[in-house]
């Protein structure tokens, strides 16, 4: 049984905060020693990053990963076991230098930890950056594990997650800029010359936040295309790729934040909608496999025969081609937003407890949220929990509201295959 998000957040806190403090001096002692008897690389040359539990973010930091690449950096990461396929979509960072961390249980959690402090040695990794928000158990794993040089985001005078004084270039987390520019502050703190206090003390142009489109196997694209005809025919369905229009629905996001989820009903109802508007255009309704059931009462309520329960019908490596083949995608904030990215898919994307101005999609996106009072409610600060139980921010969202928006990126998308 797998740990539960709740858990990890209660370990983070009663475990991490002692070890945080305890760990402390003695990470500084050792810097300390290592600055008077040896010396280190001017510029990193072997640079890992870490970011356990967001799929997303494997796609977000895409563009800072590339940054560092240019200048010189092998790159290695490290990810939890069950997210590490995130990284597959680009393949910016080599196979072999891809760590993982099996959180499916606290002795798996602790066998793993173990084994990457050793394995960061053999490595020789010399810098470190800790794309997480402030989480403990990745400034432990930080400062223990061998790199001269960390780097990571610091509360300094806030009243923030303290996580104790692993960080050799502490850099002040922007909570009003796009998150892709926050991680491109990290490598300008990672490559700086001279210490800022804090880092990183430079503009980021929008044009840097640019994203690299995943390479398309034609094999597998003519695979997924396979797999959806033949669905569709054993449904009745009569469905030509290129003649109809590919309409797809991502219902259910992951429980690391529950309140995204805009309600099942809601759902059901946008894709009796789209079937009034688009009647002989295939709707896939997508999901996990574990996400069976889920998508499958969203399509038993729409009862519409030209929607289909796709929930586990692709493998990870298989969604660049379903969203190469597809026209539209309406999506909960959840990683199929940023998936889709690194493809010319169009999508909406609905927002509530988060707020796409960091946390946005970079590609052909439109993004929806109610803009209440109470919205954003996670951030950084509260490691992303909120108190609340009733997400009035994603029920505000209307269905004629995501509709609109979902016919425009169908022209638009209309329009670009015309030219």
């Amino acid at each position: 049984m797998s740990i539960s998000v709740n858990t990890m957040r209660a370990i983070d806190h009663w475990v991490g905060v002692p070890l945080c403090a305890v760990a402390s001096p003695i990470v500084t002692l050792i810097d300390g020693i290592k600055n008077i008897f040896s010396g280190g690389p001017d510029t990193p040359r072997k640079l890992l990053f870490i970011e356990l539990s967001e799929m997303g973010s494997a796609i977000l930091v895409d563009p800072a990963m590339r940054n560092a690449q240019a200048r010189g950096a092998e790159l290695f990461f490290l990810i939890f076991k069950s997210n590490r396929a995130s990284l597959t979509l680009l393949n910016t960072v080599k196979p072999e230098n891809i760590f993982t961390i099996d959180s499916s249980s606290l002795g798996g959690l602790i066998k793993d930890t173990l084994k990457f402090l050793l394995v960061a040695r053999k490595h020789h990794i010399d810098t470190v950056i800790d794309l997480e928000l402030f989480s403990r158990f990745t400034a432990l794993l930080t400062g223990l594990c061998g790199a001269r040089r960390r780097v990571g985001y610091h509360i300094f005078h806030g009243e923030g997650l303290w996580r104790g004084f692993m960080l050799t270039r502490k850099v002040h987390y922007n909570p009003h800029i796009h998150i892709t520019k926050n991680f491109l502050s990290l490598i300008h703190a990672a490559f700086a010359k001279e210490i800022e206090v804090p880092f990183s003390k430079i503009h980021i142009a929008d044009s840097e936040v640019r994203l690299e489109q995943a390479v398309i196997d034609p094999t597998a694209l003519n695979k997924v295309r396979e797999r959806i005809e033949k669905l569709a025919a054993e449904a009745g369905i009569e469905f030509k790729q290129g003649q109809q229009r590919l309409i797809l629905v991502n219902p259910n996001a992951s429980d690391l934040l529950p309140q995204r989820r805009w309600a099942q009903q809601r759902f059901s109802e946008l894709i009796q909608g789209l079937n009034q508007r688009y009647p002989n255009d295939l709707i896939l309704i997508t999901g996990s496999p574990a996400e069976f059931e889920y998508v499958e009462k969203v399509r038993a309520v729409a009862n519409v025969k030209n929607a289909l329960n796709f929930a586990g019908q692709v493998s990870f490596a298989e969604l660049p081609p379903l969203y190469t083949l597809s026209d539209v995608m309406v999506t909960n904030d959840s990683g199929p937003g940023h998936f889709s990215a690194v493809t010319q898919l169009r999508t909406v994307v609905l927002f509530g407890p988060e707020t796409p101005a960091l946390y946005g999609s970079v590609g052909k996106s439109i993004s929806i949220t109610a803009n209440l009072a109470c919205s954003p409610c996670v951030s950084a600060a509260n490691h992303r929990k909120t108190p609340c139980h009733d997400n009035v921010c994603m029920q505000a969202i209307t269905v004629p509201q995501v509709l609109e928006k979902m016919v425009h990126q169908l022209n638009e998308a209309d329009q670009e295959r015309a030219r």
